[in-house]
């Protein structure tokens, strides 16, 4: 807000979630709420058309923006009742790292599977109206429960996500975002150059690793499915065990190697994961989000370690990290987009006000002072890499398996350059077709 000279108004909401936002199953669906976590956030923005006014808002100019599941929840949001909620709740979508990672029918087996152990670890399995005592446990019960169940699935997963259950999710996200069947105007679709990190399991060593991850994370797969994906992820040497000695650094993203088995967190098999988790989760899904508005822009944050999550330390205040010119253009791309329906910004406020950043030329138009960054276009996709270059390293130790350097000033400077999203890291569009085409199994 302070970047963009208190330009706009902002509105933190709050959700619930495990258990108390997403439990699923017949029982919620015939005397309950089903995924309860969203329709609290619907609540909340239509609190906001009902009351901005009052705060110096403009309830026809509301711009919805989140991260990870909260970049997931402004989608479901533009996907509500399909796409076509009756309330015009908002007309922009800022969605940074969209996580997709699987979405069942609210009566699937496994959605049932998780609802009976929720009410078992909550004293509720042999009585007679399961969700009647659920209802009267006290809430610490419930909250080991939920949190039980949880850290019962595998590294970096949860057990309570939002289901199709027929009326506020009517399909499944993949489904919806290829077939353009979303509310709103425009999108901001971002993903990070690192995103399997941390919630890919970081101990993959061996192709026999690589595949129990494969086996776990995609149990509806077939075998011609799994080798078939190996396949579209392979590289040369991808039966090798990780090498140990192997150096750790950052893709370019236009030329080998490219993250199918390299990159600052790691290499070969456990890059692979890594990878593997973050464009079905996270980048082909922020691929899809930018083809189904009717206006889109696409970004990466690059800026290493450029970790999932990480792009919240450009956001906030207080932070020395990725620095200030970095911080200054991420902060206007946001809020121009916010303020005045797009984020391109001025080759001034790209540069950050580092003379030696390297950004791409005003667009050509007469007078124009801004960044040459067009619009998606699903036949010819272009993203804008956002990186920067110097500044002081600083060695993080966050476990025993992930460790990097984060980078503050002085002498941070901006590298923003164009991409062809398609031909990015090897062939990520080539890639998320082989999702789109799985998706339903995946499912998602």
């Amino acid at each position: 807000m302070k970047q963009n000279n208190n330009g706009f108004v902002s509105v933190i909401i709050q959700y619930r979630l495990g258990a108390f936002g997403f439990l699923g199953g017949d029982d919620i669906k015939q005397d309950g709420v089903l995924n309860a976590g969203l329709i609290d956030q619907n609540f909340a923005l239509k609190w906001v058309q009902a009351n901005i006014g009052k705060f110096g808002g403009d309830p026809s100019k509301v711009t919805i923006a989140g991260e990870s599941s909260g970049g997931a929840s402004v989608l479901y949001q533009a996907m509500a009742y399909g796409g076509k909620q009756q309330e015009n709740l908002f007309n922009n979508v800022i969605t940074a790292s969209p996580w997709f990672p699987e979405q069942y029918k609210y009566n699937d087996a496994i959605t049932e599977k998780r609802y009976d152990a929720f009410a078992q670890l909550a004293g509720c399995s042999e009585a007679k109206d399961t969700l009647a005592c659920l209802r009267s446990q006290n809430t610490t019960t419930l909250q080991t429960a939920s949190q039980k169940v949880s850290e019962a699935g595998p590294f970096g997963t949860f057990q309570f996500l939002p289901v199709t259950d027929g009326t506020f999710i009517k399909d499944r996200p993949s489904k919806q975002l290829l077939a353009e069947a979303v509310k709103g105007k425009r999108v901001l679709s971002g993903n990070m150059a690192n995103e399997g990190v941390p919630l890919a399991p970081p101990t993959t060593r061996t192709l026999q690793d690589f595949r129990n991850y494969i086996d776990i994370t995609f149990p509806n797969f077939s075998a011609s499915d799994k080798a078939a994906l190996e396949k579209v992820y392979s590289y040369a040497g991808d039966t090798a065990a990780v090498n140990p000695s192997a150096p750790l650094f950052a893709t370019t993203g236009i030329s080998p190697p490219t993250a199918v088995n390299q990159s600052e967190f790691g290499t070969g098999q456990q890059q692979r994961v890594f990878n593997v988790f973050a464009e079905y989760a996270f980048d082909c899904p922020s691929y899809w989000a930018a083809a189904a508005f009717p206006q889109g822009w696409k970004y990466q944050f690059s800026v290493p370690p450029s970790y999932h999550g990480y792009d919240l330390q450009a956001l906030w205040s207080g932070t020395p990290t990725p620095g200030a010119s970095f911080k200054r253009a991420f902060r206007k791309i946001w809020g121009n987009f916010i303020i005045n329906n797009s984020p391109v910004i001025s080759v001034e406020d790209a540069k950050g006000g580092v003379a030696n950043s390297t950004v791409p030329p005003a667009d050509g138009g007469y007078g124009s002072q801004n960044i040459k960054w067009p619009q998606w276009d699903e036949n010819k996709p272009v993203l804008l890499n956002l990186n920067a270059t110097g500044g002081v390293p600083t060695f993080v130790q966050a476990t025993e398996d992930l460790f990097y350097n984060v980078y503050s000033d002085p002498g941070v400077s901006n590298v923003i350059s164009l991409a062809d999203a398609d031909k990015w890291e090897g062939g990520r569009g080539k890639r998320c077709v082989f999702w789109e085409e799985n998706a339903a199994k995946v499912p998602y």
